[in-house]
């Protein structure tokens, strides 16, 4: 089975991966370099944050995260050479307003990855010495953990780009799909190149708007703009992920601390500014004024794809045999993307499933009033 995938970021490549691993050929295709955009851009939390203000179908995907990254961190490791450094290290949350129900979460849903504990200062002080003297309780969030995102990336592009059944192919914009009496044929490049498949995967996170004319659906897709920072401490010196008015400090194993992330509608504009950046260095150093003392090493931004209530589209495309969805996971691609790609591997090639993929039909999708001249 012959299968093109459009974008190369988290849902593209571990789409890719699950498929290839089937014994499936897969081309990939790229408006740009391949893991370049919202995925690398992301702080790589392996669960969404403050779980309990989503939708169940976003949870029910994300608790896979953790556990399928590690077997295929396993697996690619000793081939790439490059870890993707799934980092233990719990979190704090600092709203109070979540307490009782982050608390509460766990306890309901049985999510073990999600057990709390309500520290006071003295715990707290024991579990992470840097946080500031304001906060004098916290929820504990022991299991959680984060991936190091552009080198989970990397890994997966290196090892796709050695497979014999994958071909790559980036900077290469794609015009149009090729559809025929309702099926899939392959896609049509911007300078005219024709690749035909047995399948076609749109993966096309923030972009995927692009299909809406062609397709006839409402595609209720569009980016959002998320800006970070980057702190060089040293190595182990945060010992946990920190979150408080939605801003988190990420800690790497090597003492970098991803900062963030702000909220913007500015369509595909991916520069920082001043403002922003600011308020991010507040929040943070709000919550580990040490932080003042080391060195910010790096600044950007990236977009995520939203959708309506962050849940994304896996599955058929409605009236077009073999056109696949995987898209739409505004701010948890990264922690629901090998969820996400295990189960649309399972529904292409007519497995059982992990859930129950009603819920993440494209089926969700309207037609669009096209305007007659």
């Amino acid at each position: 089975m012959h299968i093109a995938i459009i974008g190369a970021g988290i849902s593209g490549l571990m789409t890719a991966l699950e498929l290839v691993e089937q014994g499936c050929s897969v081309d990939i295709f790229d408006q740009q370099q391949a893991g370049q955009a919202a995925s690398w851009a992301g702080g790589g939390i392996l669960s969404p944050m403050y779980p309990w203000r989503y939708a169940p179908e976003v949870n029910q995907l994300a608790q896979h995260g953790k556990s399928l990254y590690q077997i295929w961190n396993e697996k690619l490791l000793p081939i790439t050479g490059i870890d993707f450094q799934i980092h233990d290290t719990g979190m704090l949350i600092f709203d109070q307003e979540d307490f009782k129900v982050g608390l509460d979460y766990a306890t309901q849903f049985n999510e073990p990855m999600q057990q709390a504990h309500l520290l006071n200062r003295e715990k707290l002080e024991h579990v992470n010495p840097h946080i500031s003297a304001q906060f004098q309780q916290a929820i504990y969030f022991p299991q959680l953990s984060n991936v190091r995102n552009p080198r989970l990336l990397q890994s997966l592009i290196r090892y796709l780009k050695q497979h014999p059944l994958v071909q790559f192919f980036e900077h290469c914009p794609i015009e149009k799909l090729l559809i025929q009496n309702h099926k899939a044929q392959g896609i049509q490049l911007n300078d005219g190149q024709r690749f035909y498949a047995d399948h076609v995967v749109l993966a096309s996170g923030a972009w995927s708007q692009h299909w809406l004319e062609q397709l006839q659906r409402e595609i209720p897709v569009h980016p959002v703009q998320g800006q970070m920072l980057l702190f060089k401490t040293p190595e182990n010196w945060l010992p946990t992920m920190c979150m408080n008015r939605v801003m988190y400090l990420i800690p790497r194993q090597d003492g970098h601390i991803v900062c963030g992330s702000s909220m913007a509608e500015v369509g595909f504009n991916t520069s920082t500014d001043r403002q922003t950046q600011q308020n991010i260095l507040d929040a943070c150093l709000e919550m580990v004024p040490e932080l003042a003392q080391f060195p910010i090493v790096k600044r950007w931004a990236g977009l995520r794809p939203s959708s309506p209530k962050g849940i994304p589209y896996i599955g058929q495309m409605p009236d077009i045999e073999n056109l696949w969805a995987n898209f739409g996971h505004f701010r948890n691609g990264l922690c629901m993307g090998s969820g996400s790609a295990l189960l649309l591997r399972q529904l292409i090639l007519e497995q059982n499933t992990i859930v129950n993929p009603s819920t993440y039909s494209p089926s969700r999708l309207e037609k669009t009033l096209l305007m007659t001249s």
